[in-house]
């Protein structure tokens, strides 16, 4: 048997091992495994950078830097309507900006600079907020027996078919998975708006049409109650720097 260890600048690559009359086994050696993984390490953290550098300065495609509107944190600015980014699923997030983009979620503001990221910048934008820790929220826990919202919320309407919120986007509004965003700490303009959107026509109406189905049979005093009670609850431990 021969042991053959091919180099570049100084470092072992793989380990052969040469048999006589039978096939040669090659595997990598434990430097170069290093490297790789050292190599795939510092493409995740640039991957992740270009996302922080994305939301604090936008991009050379005229993006606007998202810090802007929702915040140095991704905590949002709830008197304006934008919304907490922080801590929302990155498969969500990457629905939205996708949907800005082409027109199935309509916004003057979002569609523009969705278009001016590419793939890899949705990318990084998502996960990186996904992934970010925002400035937690002051409001307290509102009792659920003393809120307009908190019987549509926790309970529904089941007599006009209408389902309890949490049924969907979990208890408290945490949120649940890609799908189902978080509701809890979000701005009650931004959620109003949502919901009028969803009663319009002018946000696609995600899996099975459901969110279409349900602002149709809320009313205006509805929407203000929901959109209330969510809003002051507090952004849950799991949604504040949860996994992308």
């Amino acid at each position: 048997m021969s042991k053959i260890t091919p180099q570049v600048n100084g470092a072992q690559l793989f380990t052969k091992h040469s048999f006589k009359g039978e096939m040669t086994a090659t595997r990598p050696s434990p430097v170069f495994v290093a490297s790789l993984s050292l190599a795939l390490v510092a493409m995740t953290s640039l991957a992740l950078a270009d996302g922080a550098a994305i939301t604090q300065h936008g991009n050379t495609r005229r993006a606007l830097a998202c810090m802007t509107c929702h915040g140095a944190q991704g905590e949002g600015t709830p008197t304006s309507g934008f919304p907490r980014l922080a801590g929302l699923n990155a498969g969500y997030l990457r629905t939205q900006l996708d949907n800005f983009a082409q027109g199935r979620r309509v916004n003057a503001i979002m569609a523009p600079i969705a278009l001016a990221l590419n793939d890899d910048e949705r990318e990084a934008v998502t996960r990186y907020y996904a992934g970010l820790r925002g400035a937690a929220s002051t409001a307290k826990p509102v009792p659920q027996t003393n809120v307009p919202g908190a019987s549509l919320a926790n309970q529904g309407r089941w007599s006009q078919g209408l389902p309890a919120c949490i049924q969907c986007h979990g208890a408290m509004g945490v949120g649940v998975g890609s799908t189902f965003p978080a509701l809890a700490g979000q701005s009650s303009i931004y959620l109003e708006n949502q919901l009028r959107a969803w009663q319009e026509g002018t946000r696609a109406p995600g899996p099975l049409g459901l969110m279409k189905g349900v602002a149709d049979k809320m009313s205006a005093a509805d929407i203000k109650a929901v959109a209330a009670y969510f809003s002051a609850l507090p952004p849950s431990q799991s949604t504040l720097g949860s996994k992308p």
